[in-house]
């Protein structure tokens, strides 16, 4: 909440969604006295019913979120502001970000695919650039027109990973992107992907029928970064499948994503780790991925100065 109220422009209104929390969230936001901020209680819906409630109730036409956890570096909605400006014919808005570990390192977001001298403009192929980055739209770095989000019917209910994945592409099927590559917000991650809590992945697989709706609507010229997009949302879900040490199941999403992607040299790792006994597809897993995921990760001394 800093963060937001250490903004460099302040022409905005706060829209805090208690969805059923149980900690002090709500003394917190209440603590700061400030006409700008409005507070909606709910019971817990999950995500998607608390970012589509404070939807509902925004003023505004233009609809920034940020996570709990998460901070927005001073000048963000400043930077979001000029965006919508200055390319009108866009629906979407959105700035790199930058991962905080608990180790005081930090990276910026990986996002291959532009051109090395691009700075502000409007994104291409959405879908290409996302099958082979970090995500390109999060939902902390993330604006957009009222209209838009509403006409995709918001963030979908019943999903419990994914959800923001799947709004982002929807909204990219749809409409242009303006975005920002210097990393303006914050997010806070574990050390490494390895150490979060896996959650068994959702059958059926909502996220993957949701994607694949969308590959009659997108252009021609958008169609094989949506399938290698497909393939590598496939290849996460058969990831977690192995640290449950399930195999069946890993092997059913591995198919999936070489049914769009190939065999890759991944993937073949993936079906090799399936053919263990035991707890070791599991502990493999986290073992080598663990280790290529320190290696991808180029961490910086975390900067002074940080907001809290």
């Amino acid at each position: 909440m800093t963060s937001v109220f250490s903004q460099t422009m302040s022409d905005f209104e706060v829209i805090v969604v208690n969805d059923g929390s149980t900690d002090r969230g709500r003394e917190v936001v209440r603590a700061y006295n400030d006409s700008r901020i409005r507070l909606i209680d709910q019971v817990n819906l999950g995500v998607s019913a608390a970012r589509n409630s404070g939807i509902r109730a925004a003023r505004a036409d233009l609809v920034a979120f940020l996570d709990a956890d998460d901070e927005w570096r001073p000048e963000y909605l400043e930077k979001i502001i000029f965006l919508s400006a200055t390319f009108t014919g866009c629906k979407v808005f959105a700035t790199g970000y930058l991962y905080y570990y608990q180790d005081g390192t930090n990276r910026s977001a990986i996002i291959r695919g532009l051109d090395d001298d691009f700075t502000d403009g409007v994104v291409g192929n959405y879908f290409n650039i996302a099958a082979q980055s970090d995500p390109p739209l999060c939902s902390s770095a993330i604006a957009v027109r009222k209209d838009a989000i509403t006409s995709i019917g918001g963030f979908p209910m019943g999903i419990n990973v994914g959800e923001d994945l799947l709004t982002w592409a929807r909204l990219a099927a749809r409409f242009d992107i303006a975005y920002c590559r210097t990393p303006l917000a914050i997010i806070w991650a574990p050390l490494c992907f390895t150490d979060r809590t896996p959650r068994l992945p959702q059958t059926p697989d909502l996220v993957a029928t949701g994607l694949a709706k969308l590959l009659p609507e997108v252009p021609p010229a958008y169609m094989a970064g949506l399938r290698q997009y497909l393939a590598m949302w496939h290849r996460m879900r058969a990831g977690v499948f192995l640290k449950f040490n399930m195999t069946t199941e890993a092997r059913r999403e591995i198919k999936l994503s070489a049914e769009d992607e190939g065999m890759t040299p991944r993937l073949f790792i993936l079906r090799l780790l399936c053919c263990f006994p035991g707890k070791l597809p599991a502990r493999l897993h986290q073992t080598l991925y663990g280790f290529l995921q320190k290696i991808r990760s180029v961490r910086q001394p975390s900067k002074k100065g940080l907001i809290r």
